[in-house]
């Protein structure tokens, strides 16, 4: 065979590849219309490695954050490069300040609130302040005031110590309940107490000299007993 011959039979062959690809013929239409194209990119694009590269919500707040503290250098002079890491951090530290305005102060406030809560109003004064008002009314003759005073003077005594809780929501009663568990021999004496409270604070009836007298004498022999839980420790410190 000429080598004429052999050059034309090669040319027919690499047509014949050409034509057929894998036994298909591309005499067949490939090309789809628009709504197949379509189709096929959601198809495509629908596949697992398409879908790991898309950019999370992450991924786009962060992005965007980066390009706004880029834009605050100007038109890209490096003299002020060096101010995006304290931008970011003012940004931070400003962040955590509100952060904390929103969640934390108000609830320390609630807190301190709760613990300045006594048989329903917000008392601040300390125990000792109101033994003294207590006195100071009864010199006075007021013996309702004396009395609701050297009460309030008798719970706050035993929260200072961390004997009994007051919580917002605690009733006379019920912290004479609570009182009574850490002195039991005081039970009827407590429970005199509160109803004393309750007349003089919320029924308005008037307070006499001799309840004043014995609410003193409760205050005083409670502030100086030690609670039935201690006691146990007490004598072990004596002996």
């Amino acid at each position: 065979m000429t080598e004429v011959g052999l050059a034309q039979l090669g040319s027919a062959g690499g047509s014949l590849r050409d034509r057929f690809t894998f036994g298909v013929s591309r005499d067949v239409p490939v090309v789809p219309d628009a709504p197949e194209a379509r189709q096929w990119l959601r198809e495509e694009l629908a596949k697992a490695p398409y879908a790991a590269a898309r950019p999370t919500w992450f991924d786009r707040a962060s992005q965007a954050f980066l390009d706004w503290l880029t834009s605050l250098v100007g038109s890209g002079d490096d003299s002020l490069a060096g101010w995006v890491p304290i931008v970011a951090a003012v940004l931070v530290l400003a962040a955590l300040v509100a952060g904390w305005l929103l969640f934390g102060a108000p609830k320390l406030a609630r807190r301190r609130r709760a613990a300045l809560d006594l048989f329903g109003t917000i008392d601040q004064r300390s125990s000792s302040e109101m033994r003294t008002a207590a006195d100071a009314a009864a010199s006075r003759g007021d013996w309702s005031l004396a009395c609701e005073e050297i009460f309030r003077a008798l719970a706050r005594g035993l929260a200072e110590r961390t004997v009994v809780s007051v919580t917002p929501g605690t009733t006379a009663h019920d912290f004479a309940a609570r009182a009574q568990l850490a002195f039991p021999t005081h039970g009827p004496a407590l429970a005199l107490a509160a109803d004393i409270f309750d007349r003089v604070r919320y029924l308005e009836q008037a307070g006499l000299e001799p309840d004043y007298r014995g609410l003193a004498a409760l205050e005083a022999e409670l502030r100086a007993a030690a609670p039935a839980t201690l006691a146990p420790l007490t004598e072990a410190g004596r002996s």
